[in-house]
Parts: structure tokens; sequence; C-alpha cells
């Protein structure tokens, strides 16, 4: 197949072109690298299957590139929860805009297919957890999920106007080697700065689904594998959950800390706009024949001995 990959040198989206590289797949990478990097790509890039190319989609001149593609995943995305609340500019324009924008281009080029990236906070606060697709009504608390459930619309309505046909992913947290923010990062950083104190933001009690980064992207593509409707909708994530101050035992434990001093800020959030507690349900997908094969405590466990070489 020939595949672009918009944000493709980030975080996610490099996982999903080693996936679709060892597949076999011509690959085009969009990506300006303001959040990802060219160094997540770089066993690729010398070769003749993936191409990189700099632009940022909120400028004109990668649009032709998508002719004669048979399908794009759609990663790019501004996915700072925390600083939606001080500039939603940002989110409603790398987001909201920069999806019209690559539907628009996948139309004019008659790209049929679209794989998006989606999040959990679509739901807001569920009172249901753990939380189906089906669950209603949608309340998102953060502009970063307003403006995904806003993209999902706008997705929907060019599949059933335009004859596409579309995968929408809600992830729980996705977790691994080469994530550039995030609780495990950010306790890692800190730690690394005081090894006698951790600050931690709420109470430490807020219990949410982590996955590993590689599980994430094998049920991605089984889901797509698997359905063919016009817009088939799957919550990605673990069967379990896991709390933030297991989280920051975990991460001590393998820097090899054994005293470390935890500060709490306090409050039941760690910032506008965080879910205190979220876990999606996914026997949706587990229908099709798929399952995580290991927990949210082993996802941590994997992306901390990652993030720590």
């Amino acid at each position: 197949m020939f595949c672009i990959v918009t944000g493709g040198a980030g975080f996610i989206g490099s996982h999903l072109v080693d996936y679709l590289a060892a597949r076999g797949d011509e690959v085009l990478v969009i990506d300006d690298c303001s959040a990802g990097s060219r160094n997540n790509l770089a066993d690729h890039l010398a070769g003749e299957r993936i191409e990189l190319y700099e632009e940022n989609l909120l400028r004109d001149g990668w649009q032709q590139h998508l002719a004669g593609a048979d399908r794009v995943y759609h990663m790019a995305a501004d996915p700072d929860v925390r600083q939606s609340a001080l500039t939603p500019d940002t989110q409603v324009n790398n987001n909201i805009l920069a999806t019209y924008r690559v539907l628009e281009a996948m139309r004019a080029c008659g790209v049929p297919e679209l794989v998006f990236t989606s999040t959990s906070t679509v739901y807001g606060e569920a009172a249901i957890i753990p939380t189906p697709e089906t669950y209603s009504p949608l309340e998102p608390i953060s502009v970063y999920g307003a403006s995904k459930l806003a993209c999902e619309a706008l997705i929907s309505s060019y599949c059933h106007s335009f004859g596409m046909h579309a995968w929408v992913y809600r992830f729980a947290n996705i977790i691994g080697e080469r994530s550039g923010h995030g609780v495990i990062w950010d306790f890692i950083r800190k730690l690394r700065a005081n090894p006698q104190e951790l600050e931690i933001l709420g109470d430490g009690r807020q219990t949410k689904s982590y996955l590993d980064v590689g599980e994430c992207i094998r049920a991605l593509e089984f889901g797509v594998a698997h359905s063919k409707s016009p817009v088939n909708t799957f919550n990605i994530g673990s069967e379990d959950w896991i709390d933030v101050v297991t989280i920051a035992d975990i991460v001590a434990r393998e820097m090899n800390l054994s005293d470390v001093q935890y500060r709490f800020t306090g409050g039941s959030r760690g910032w506008v706009g965080d879910v205190p507690r979220m876990q999606l349900a996914i026997d949706k997908l587990k229908g099709l024949g798929w399952e995580p094969e290991i927990t949210s405590r082993e996802s941590v466990r994997r992306a901390v001995r990652a993030m720590l070489v």
C-alpha cells in the first residue's frame, strides 16, 4: 500500500511507521517536526520506501502529495490537555482546522480511507466505567477533548458525504519508548533533577488505563482489517487501571531510588481538564478478536525502562 502518515515523526506516529515499514508499505510522512523528531525515523529515511516531507498542515504545499495514496493515517495533533486550558487557539488550529484540511485534501485527491487517533477525553467524566463507545452524552471537560470530538464529527460527515471510510480510535493513555510528555516522562524528569522529592499533581489518586504503544498499533491495525463500515469507532486501552502514586512507585523503583518523598499539589485533578478516573470498555474490538496482552502496570514498567535508556 501507499500510506500517508501525518505526525509520523512523533511518538505514536513513528511506531506506526515502524509497523508499516515492516509490512512493506510505501509511506510518506508529513510532519513539521515541531513535536516529533527526524531521529524517530532515522532507521527508515535512508531507504527508498519511507519519505519525510517536513511541512505544517496549516500551510499549503503538502496536499498534492496525497495523490495516489490508499490510506491516510492522521496522527498529527496537539495532545497537551493542560496547555489547552491556557491557549485553546493552538488546539483548535492544530486539531480541528488541520483535520479539516486533511479531509479536504483527501477529497480532492480521491483518497478513500482515513485512520484517525481520537481520545478517551471525548467522554468527559463518564458515569459508566468502563466506558463503551455508545456512551452518551459526550461532554468533554477540556478543550483538547472537545477538539477531538469536533474532528470525529467532521470525519463522519465526510465519510457519509463523499464515500470515504474511516476508523476512529479513542485511546486510553498510550505510553512507551519515544514519548515526550505525560506522567511518566514528567516523573523521570523531576526525579533526575531532584532524586529526594517528587511533586505529584493532584492527590495522586487519579486512576486510569495505560497501554503500551506497540499493543496500541496492533489493535489499530486489527480494527482496520476486521471492520468495514463507513465510520468505525473503537476504544483502545487495557482492561485494568492504575493510580498515579503506584506509577510514581514504579518509576522510583526502576530508577533505583528508595527514599523519595512525595509532595502533592492537592485536589482530585492534576490540572484543569484532567479526568480523575478513566477506563475504556474494549468489548467492541475484543468481539472482533483482539485483546491486550499486557496490563496497565506492565505497560508502565516497560515504558519507564524504555524512557530511562
